[in-house]
């Protein structure tokens, strides 16, 4: 099955590299700064339709048109287009991001970085992969020596979970923050090694299920905020590679 998901990531990245930088429609979700365009609803039909041809008892929940079930215990959970905003301004760091679940568990994963034609794949219990070479997340213990990563959800000003003094906290702490702006690349990055941690709130599941597994398959640990075990559906993530986590965990809890 794992091939037949970076087939699929593949083919919905060639639709998107195709439109980028070309005059395409923008429609808003909820507000200014949730786009979508019609490249995504592009490579969310193509993955969907990939999944009724290739898959056909296979249920997907997919960003743009939710919930499509079907009658196997299998779930594809599709984001078409990790990193719309980039998309749309030209920036070229997005991603196309499936995770297929069977019976609510997570055994494959592809993140698709489309413009470095990057393939980061991950099955359960064998391993992580970048383009076929196996990842290990970082081995650095000091939250002092650490680059991390973050993301703001669509209703920021609203400061929820208090993310803008959560992110003052790791400015103060870590020796860089980033801020891609592709959760699913975010993740890719903590189990490669780029970044020793990432930490987001009000994530979907379409953003979290591939990057989640390739994690942990890389020897990285994904909690909620309290250090808790979590599933996709969490509203706060904390992926690191396990050695800076107990660290993370304190700050985001003396910030509640």
């Amino acid at each position: 099955m794992i091939n037949k998901v970076v087939q699929i990531s593949k083919i919905a990245g060639e639709i998107i590299r195709e439109g980028f930088g070309k005059n395409f429609s923008i429609e808003y979700k909820t507000n200014l700064s949730n786009l979508v365009t019609e490249i995504d609803k592009k490579s969310e039909e193509a993955i969907i339709n990939f999944v009724k041809k290739e898959f056909p008892t296979h249920s997907v929940l997919a960003e743009e048109t939710g919930s499509h079930k079907a009658s196997s215990e299998y779930l594809w959970v599709v984001d078409p287009l990790d990193g719309t905003s980039n998309f749309a301004h030209g920036f070229p760091i997005f991603s196309v991001s499936i995770g297929v679940q069977k019976n609510n568990e997570t055994v494959c994963g592809v993140v698709y970085d489309v413009m470095n034609d990057i393939v980061y794949s991950s099955e359960k219990g064998s391993g992580s992969f970048r383009n076929g070479q196996k990842l290990q997340v970082s081995t650095n213990d000091d939250i002092r020596k650490s680059m991390i990563v973050t993301g703001f959800p669509y209703n920021v000003t609203e400061n929820p979970d208090h993310v803008f003094e959560r992110f003052i906290a790791f400015l103060k702490t870590a020796r860089a923050v980033r801020r891609l702006g592709s959760a699913a690349i975010d993740f890719c990055y903590v189990a490669s090694g780029v970044f020793d941690g990432f930490w987001e709130v009000h994530l979907n599941p379409w953003d979290v299920c591939a990057g989640k597994l390739i994690v942990e398959e890389a020897g990285g640990l994904v909690t909620n905020f309290a250090g808790e075990s979590t599933d996709i559906y969490s509203k706060q993530i904390l992926a690191t590679n396990g050695k800076v986590h107990k660290k993370m965990v304190e700050i985001l809890q003396l910030n509640n």
